[in-house]
């Protein structure tokens, strides 16, 4: 071959190589966001749905967004995951403890009990966030992009709840395997019911308490048909912002690394709304004065008892945490070892003794 030939020959190929490499970066033309529930209105009125809306402009992709609160196509909080994994949507919120059901070790983010306000929360956060990310991409094939909390689970009673002998045998919608448990612990019947299934079954007696953050409840009306506020934060009910590790291996590292930083914001400003939010709508279910931004109620606040909250801690370290480290080491073997070795040594806990 002579010297022009070699010299076209290279240059055909290093064309093509540029092309194959401009196209390997090409936005998808849309992506397919399922958001968060409606009624829980502060998230997705002031948070979720304008950082959709803007998240084109602000991170310069050149996909056309294209955003629906999962209650208005119909999707399941426990279909979520599912759904991003087989490609249906390309970015989902999703509520992790109900992802949790097809790999226990999600729910290590919020373990019953183990945390129960906003800031020890986030330190939990912060210890796990790099192992829960490897465990999503390898099972599920979506990637992290925000973790974050609703806020402190408390739970909303039709009857007082004065002691932690009045738990027995009170009928108590959970959403998460762990707290069920937790439940179980406190002598109550876990009933595990979807957010938008709970109002009716509180008004209809198959519930006689309901847990979520006292934000969300106040959206829900649950006040309505419950009567007393139990600030026994059980959890965090936390959340997250995934997308479809295909679609996000299509955006350029610097598109990456721009939609990384704007999720981080988003995620901040969930952070912040989980305690700002939530203060406020306690005093809005209790009907007092200084309500700002919730609907106002007349609930009466059940203070928690001495008794109940080290009556709590004793059933995370008897029951929660073997139960838990038990059904996540059969499903994925290290499972309590990257848990002790993360949030366990960020929140003082030693390993964990596995239930047989």
């Amino acid at each position: 071959m002579g010297f022009q030939a070699k010299r076209l020959l290279m240059a055909t190929a290093m064309a093509f190589t540029c092309v194959a490499s401009t196209a390997a970066w090409a936005d998808p033309e849309t992506l397919k966001v399922l958001g968060n529930f409606t009624g829980n209105k502060k998230q997705v009125d002031l948070v979720e749905r304008p950082f959709f809306t803007g998240l084109a402009k602000e991170t310069g992709i050149s996909s056309q967004v294209s955003y629906s609160p999962m209650d208005l196509v119909n999707v399941k909080a426990a279909d979520a995951m599912r759904l991003l994994k087989s490609g249906a949507f390309d970015i989902a919120s999703v509520q992790i403890g109900m992802a949790a059901r097809d790999n226990p070790f999600l729910e290590g983010i919020d373990l019953a009990g183990v945390a129960t306000n906003v800031a020890d929360q986030r330190k939990v956060t912060d210890a796990i966030r790099g192992e829960f990310d490897k465990e999503v991409q390898s099972r599920f094939n979506v990637k992290t992009l925000a973790l974050w909390p609703f806020g402190p689970q408390v739970l909303f009673c039709k009857d007082p709840i004065e002691q932690a002998a009045d738990f027995k045998g009170k009928k108590i919608r959970t959403f998460t395997t762990s707290m069920a448990t937790l439940v179980q612990g406190l002598g109550g019947s876990p009933v595990t019911l979807q957010y938008a299934e709970v109002y009716l079954a509180l008004q209809r007696g198959v519930a006689d308490c309901g847990v979520t953050a006292a934000s969300a409840g106040n959206g829900g009306k649950w006040p309505e048909v419950t009567k007393y506020q139990v600030p026994l934060a059980v959890s965090s009910s936390m959340q997250g912002h995934f997308i479809n590790l295909d679609v996000w291996n299509q955006f350029s590292p610097e598109k990456q690394q721009a939609l990384i930083k704007s999720f981080k914001t988003m995620e901040d400003a969930m952070w912040g709304l989980a305690t700002d939010g939530d203060q406020d709508a306690v005093r809005c279910n209790t009907g007092q004065a200084d309500c700002k931004d919730h609907t106002k109620y007349s609930m009466t606040l059940n203070p928690v008892t001495p008794e109940e909250l080290s009556q709590l801690k004793g059933i995370v370290d008897r029951l929660v945490l073997p139960e838990w480290a038990k059904n996540c080491n059969a499903v994925v073997p290290d499972c309590s070892d990257r848990w002790s070795a993360t949030v366990g040594k960020a929140m003082g806990y030693g390993r964990i003794a596995v239930a047989r």
